[in-house]
C-alpha cells in the first residue's frame, strides 16, 4: 500500500531494482492482478510474502452480515496460504451502525476467532490482530491498545493467534512496551510495521500515516523494543499518504527504504 500507484509487475520489478527481498500483500491489488498470477509473479521473482492485510471486521451483529464476514475471512485465509505467507492481519472492525456497545463488539470478535483461528492453522496461517488507535474505535477497529489485542489473542494457542505492533498506532501509549514483552515472552508477535506520525492529521485522518523519520514516532526506540521481546522477523514499512501516492511509486519505494535505513537501522 506504500506505493499502491504501482501495479504488480511494476512492484515486483522495483523490489528487485532496490534489493528487496521481503513485501507485504494487500487483498485488493492481489485480487486485481489475480491471486494466481500473484502468487506465481512474487514466487519467481525470489520474493518472500511477510504478510496479507486484512482480513477482519468482525463486529457485525447481524447474523447474515457475520456470515459474510466469516465466509470473507476464510477466502483471505485461503488467499493467505496461496501466497506463501503464514500471516494473515486482523483489522477488527469497528461499531456496528447505531450500537454503542464495545464490549459486545470486542466479544464477537473473539466468537469469530473461535470460528476462523482452527481453519487458519489447518492451512499453516496465523492471525494477527492489530490495534488501531483509539480515533478509529467507533467505524474501523474497536481494539485500540495491545493489551485488548492480546487479551483477545491468549484465548487462543499462539501459533494461532498474535499481534501486529505498528508504530502509528500505539506509540502514544506508555504501556505499550510492556505489552510488546507481553507478547513478546508468549510468541505472540507476528507483524511489525513501521509508519511515521505527522501533523495535522488530513481530512478523513485515514491516510495520515507519514514518511518515515518525518513526524514523531522514535523508530529506533520500538525497534529495540521488540527486538528485546524476541521478535527476528522482518519489519514492514506500511504507509497510507495521498502525497506520496500522488509520486512516481519507485522513487517512493527507494526513499522509503533510505529512510528505513537511516531512522531504524544506523
Amino acid at each position: 500500500m506504500t506505493v499502491k500507484q504501482l501495479s504488480m509487475p511494476e512492484l515486483v520489478d522495483a523490489c528487485g531494482r532496490s534489493g528487496i527481498t521481503h513485501v507485504g500483500l494487500w487483498r485488493e491489488p492481489v485480487q486485481a492482478y489475480g491471486l494466481e498470477a500473484t502468487a506465481k509473479l512474487v514466487r519467481d521473482a525470489g520474493l518472500t510474502v511477510t504478510t496479507l492485510c486484512r482480513g477482519g471486521f468482525l463486529t457485525a451483529a447481524d447474523p447474515v452480515e457475520r456470515a459474510e464476514a466469516l465466509g470473507d475471512n476464510h477466502a483471505a485465509i485461503e488467499e493467505a496460504a496461496t501466497l506463501g505467507t503464514d500471516t494473515l492481519v486482523l483489522v477488527s472492525g469497528g461499531l456496528p451502525h447505531g450500537s454503542k456497545d464495545l464490549h459486545g463488539a470486542r466479544e464477537r470478535i473473539a466468537d469469530a476467532l473461535a470460528v476462523l483461528a482452527p481453519y487458519a492453522a489447518d492451512r499453516g496461517v496465523r492471525l494477527a490482530i492489530e490495534p488501531l488507535h483509539p480515533m478509529y474505535a467507533a467505524d474501523r477497529c474497536v481494539v485500540s491498545t495491545l493489551a485488548q489485542a492480546l487479551d483477545l489473542a491468549e484465548r487462543f494457542p499462539a501459533e494461532q493467534v498474535g499481534v501486529t505492533v505498528d508504530t502509528y498506532h500505539i506509540w502514544w501509549d506508555d504501556q505499550a512496551p510492556a505489552q510488546i514483552a507481553r507478547a513478546g515472552a508468549a510468541g505472540r508477535i507476528h507483524s511489525f510495521q513501521l509508519a511515521d506520525w505527522t501533523t495535522p492529521l488530513p481530512e478523513g485522518v485515514l491516510n495520515g500515516r507519514g514518511q518515515i523519520g518525518d513526524g514523531s514516532i522514535d523508530m529506533r526506540e520500538w525497534k529495540g523494543c521488540v527486538e528485546a521481546a524476541g521478535y527476528t522477523g522482518p519489519i514492514e514499512v506500511e504507509l497510507f499518504n495521498e502525497a506520496l501516492w500522488a509520486r512516481d511509486g519507485r522513487e517512493v519505494l527507494a526513499e522509503t527504504a533510505e529512510r528505513f535505513v537511516e531512522h531504524v537501522i544506523r
